[in-house]
Parts: C-alpha cells; structure tokens; sequence
C-alpha cells in the first residue's frame, strides 16, 4: 500500500460524531481511509477497527479524542510514522504535539473537515 492512507482515531459510527463525518467526508473526496475506535461498525463502507495492524501504511493521522485519552495512542502513532497529525478542535495537546515534532512528525491543529472542504487537505 502508497503511504496515502489517512487514520481517523476516535471513529463513531454516530453520524452526529465529527470523526464519522471525517471518515464520509475523506472516503468521499476519495481518500483511503482507516477508522480506529472502541467499538466495532461501520461508517459507510468503512469498517471500524478496534485494533490497527503495525504493517498498515499512514500518511496523516486524524485525532478526534481528548488529550486524556490521546495517552494510550501515541506509541502506536508514533510507531507508524505519519507525515503529520491533525490535532481536531477539543483535540489540542502541547506536550504531544511536542512530542510529535522531536520525531519528525509535523502536528497541525485544525479541522479536518475545513481542510478537506478548502482543499488544504
């Protein structure tokens, strides 16, 4: 697989969630992407992963969950290697971004949905 992949973590098959109208709205402009949650579903034709596999290629990681849960993910995200991480509003973590950014990781607070809508994507 390309290294084109986006990862949504905090994915919600509650269509009201801003992660599910990340994961629609990325699948629509025709990104391949992966959903992680804690719970298993779909969003569309997405699956909903409780675990991701270490071998998954991933370009940009969306965050939807809050920096007291953002914990537990960064060893996978840091273990990946994506280009950038996409700190979603509510999302924003100093002391991760920072993190981030000592391993070449570029962190970038802002609203995937505005990225994709503007074609800052």
């Amino acid at each position: 697989m390309q290294k084109a992949s986006t990862l949504v973590i905090g994915a919600s098959e509650n269509p009201e969630r801003y992660s599910n109208k990340a994961v629609r709205l990325l699948a629509d402009y025709q990104h391949h992407v992966l959903a992680l949650g804690i719970k298993s579903g779909k969003i569309g034709d997405v699956e909903i992963l409780k675990e991701l596999s270490a071998d998954v290629s991933i370009d940009t990681v969306t965050l939807y969950v809050n920096p007291s849960l953002q914990e537990q993910y960064q060893s996978l995200i840091l273990g990946l290697k994506p280009r950038r991480v996409i700190f979603n509003p509510g999302t924003e973590n100093i002391n991760f971004e920072r993190l981030l950014s000592e391993n070449g990781i570029e962190p970038i607070e802002a609203c995937t949905l505005v990225m994709l809508r503007t074609r800052q994507y």
